[in-house]
């Protein structure tokens, strides 16, 4: 039989020119929606203006306006690749040990209640998506192993466009969001957090930033935390943190991660997606880090066979490069002390990018209050600009940054900052 719309000719040839009536197997396969940031990136590359700006990229950019090169990491690799003992092997499928142990230590501290009673299992990932794709798979086993769970699963709005997809591609359907960033407010409306996840049903997972929100880089106080949690455990909900670039927040790595340390001294379980690739600068090699937190140690060992066997039918085993280099630095306290230095000086350029931008805005007589630049962290920051004001300003001025408003700090220098202070301000009043 034929399929509907096909037809065949005397001889079995369909009007396509394929013998036999078959059709080729990709005939309706249509092509997938790309997303915002592929399109903003193509349409940059079009442009042929001379002076255009880029400010929707993730990476981790320079004064220069190439991708932040750590000199430790590039040292550590050459000692890597230099040290004869080192041989080529496939790692388990949990990844590197040493890795997996120092970035769990580094979240929660080596006197966490949970690291002592071993009730914590890291797993290392080929980056950030793939921890969040990991911990989705998983979570329809966690709540109950005897009975399948499909959701819901609460994103905030806005986040990172590709979560849902990813949630979805575990089987996850039931997807909902909760508000976060307020316009009016120029920050997080926890009102309406905890009005929104008041509502959730039972056993929902709530998908938390734990510092420097993608896209807004607005987050939740360590006050503001201390309510959210006692909502979470009131309505039995299960938090999956987040940890987009962990350690671009505040230079430090514990820091970053105080929630999920406040978390787990709660009592709660967890998961934590994390990403060690932009604070490393290791954009090619993505290292990535699941961290499940349990109540008792009893799961340990179930849990990590079931991990075990969704790992191998994802990516069998992660690479060892980049973690390696992660691990050398996280284990040697004077290497840590050294990429704590080259850490902060990332940090505080985006701090003073996000002042002098600020006051520029001030001295221009831009319309409103701009002083949530400061108050926000991390590479990302959300201008508060609506739809029509971002189109000017690719359309107009060449200046492209994320539908919502939101745009790369990093991305900004000495030699385009003054441009795009005066691009928002024309779009703004004209």
């Amino acid at each position: 039989m034929s399929r509907p719309g096909s037809s065949l000719d005397e001889k079995g040839v369909n009007q396509n020119g394929d013998p036999g009536g078959h059709l080729p197997a990709f005939a309706d396969t249509h092509t997938s929606a790309s997303s915002t940031e592929t399109r903003l990136l193509s349409a940059f590359k079009k442009d042929t203006r001379a002076r255009k700006v880029y400010l929707a990229g993730r990476e981790c950019f320079n004064e220069e306006g190439t991708t932040f090169e750590l000199c430790l990491v590039g040292k550590i690799k050459r000692q890597l690749s230099a040290d004869p003992t080192l041989r080529p092997e496939f790692p388990s499928s949990l990844g590197l040990a040493e890795f997996t142990r120092q970035a769990t230590e580094v979240s929660l501290g080596k006197s966490s209640r949970a690291v002592v009673e071993n009730r914590v299992l890291g797993v290392q990932t080929p980056g950030f998506i793939a921890a969040v794709r990991l911990g989705a798979e998983f979570l329809r086993l966690w709540p109950d192993g005897r009975q399948a769970w499909s959701g819901p699963v609460y994103l905030s709005a806005p986040c990172d466009e590709s979560l849902a997809g990813v949630f979805q591609g575990a089987g996850i359907k039931d997807i909902r969001e909760y508000y976060y960033w307020d316009d009016r407010q120029q920050g997080v409306c926890l009102e309406k957090l905890l009005e929104d996840l008041e509502k959730a049903p039972e056993q929902s997972v709530v998908v938390l930033s734990a510092s420097a929100h993608y896209p807004t880089g607005a987050d939740i106080s360590q006050d503001q935390w201390a309510v959210v949690t006692q909502l979470l455990k009131r309505r039995r909900l299960f938090p999956f943190l987040l940890l987009p670039a962990h350690g671009l927040c505040y230079g430090d790595l514990g820091r970053d991660a105080w929630p999920v340390q406040f978390c787990e001294s709660q009592g709660m379980e967890l998961l934590c997606a994390q990403s060690f690739s932009s604070c490393f600068g290791l954009y090619g090699e993505s290292v990535g880090h699941l961290l499940c937190v349990f109540k008792q140690n009893s799961l340990l060992l179930p849990v990590q066979s079931q991990v075990e066997t969704i790992v191998r039918a994802l990516w069998s085993q992660p690479s060892v490069g980049g973690a390696r280099v992660v691990a050398s630095v996280l284990s040697n306290s004077a290497h840590l002390v050294e990429w704590q230095g080259e850490v902060k000086h990332i940090v505080e350029r985006c701090m003073l990018i996000r002042a002098i931008l600020r006051e520029k805005m001030r001295l221009l007589g831009t319309p409103g209050s701009w002083d949530h630049l400061t108050h926000q962290g991390g590479l990302f920051c959300c201008t508060g600009l609506n739809g029509h004001q971002v189109d000017f300003l690719s359309n107009r001025r060449h200046v492209y940054l994320l539908p919502s408003g939101c745009l790369n700090v990093s991305a900004i220098n000495g030699s385009n900052l003054g441009y795009i202070a005066e691009s928002i301000h024309l779009a703004l009043t004209t």
